[in-house]
């Protein structure tokens, strides 16, 4: 199988990476990269083929990942409009809809049609990622297996059943690592309060995410269980959630996911924008 990634940054590092660790060959991948020292790198890294544009052996692939910006992801296609044979395109550039990108690939009134929309969070840059994706009707069962396999290289996948859930999948994993790391911030800012320093309150915060984070994965409980199986009533852990939820905490955080699938459509609309 060939493939040929539009774009060399992190996230098609990543990857590239993930994918040759689980078996794919390094001669059947190849990089369209405009920066010379990100070609170097790939090239040096993984020994895989890394060119300045598209030329025929570019455009000779199976499989097209489209790993490039949202912004600027138009500019980027426009010299092969109408030019692809029927390849898999998969993108993992966020927002882009399916219809807009089938559109500037394909030749007027002929939009490219073979094609999945991915969105990998940024865990996935150390093999911990979850990616949603959504394939539109025309591929088939081996290609949603291909694109399966490609986004598996960097962690776990969940397909959407509409693509208008791609938006979700942005608000809850895409955008979710950064709700964490705001948990952990105010954590460590509740440590340092209570006398711990810097470093101290740090991992205490960190380590606490990320062992609860492995309980869960490997508990067959629903986390609700979980945390009531942590609650001792009248004890420390019912006085912090009977806080929490006085703040209405838990409502804030659905009401600000739902923020962000909203401005998600949003972009969406924005980007797709002839």
């Amino acid at each position: 199988m060939k493939i040929t990634f539009l774009g060399g940054g992190n996230m098609a590092t990543a990857l590239i990476g993930g994918m040759l660790e689980r078996g794919f060959a390094a001669a059947g991948l190849q990089v369209v990269e405009l920066g010379e020292a990100a070609r170097c790198a790939l090239a040096q890294r993984f020994g895989v083929r890394a060119v300045e544009s598209f030329d025929d052996a570019a455009l000779a692939c199976d499989v097209l990942v489209l790993a490039v910006k949202p912004q600027q992801m138009k500019a980027a296609l426009a010299p092969i409009a109408g030019r692809l044979c029927g390849q898999l395109v998969i993108s993992i550039a966020a927002g882009l809809r399916l219809a807009d990108l089938g559109r500037w690939l394909g030749a007027p009134g002929a939009p490219h049609a073979r094609l999945v929309r991915c969105m990998p969070n940024t865990p996935a840059l150390i093999g911990a990622g979850v990616t949603g994706l959504y394939a539109d009707p025309s591929v088939d069962a081996a290609g949603r297996e291909t694109a399966g396999r490609i986004l598996a290289a960097v962690g776990s996948t969940v397909w959407a059943d509409a693509e208008a859930q791609m938006d979700a999948v942005t608000a809850i994993s895409g955008s979710g690592p950064a709700y964490v790391f705001h948990f952990i911030e105010a954590l460590e800012s509740a440590g340092r309060s209570l006398g711990f320093d810097e470093a101290g309150a740090r991992r205490l915060a960190i380590d606490t995410v990320l062992g609860a984070a492995k309980l869960a994965a490997n508990s067959a409980d629903a986390p609700a269980v979980l945390r009531q199986k942590v609650t001792s009533k009248g004890g420390t852990t019912e006085a912090a959630l009977a806080s929490l939820a006085a703040a209405g905490w838990h409502d804030e955080l659905v009401a600000a996911v739902q923020a962000a699938e909203a401005r998600g459509r949003e972009l969406g609309a924005e980007l797709g924008k002839d």
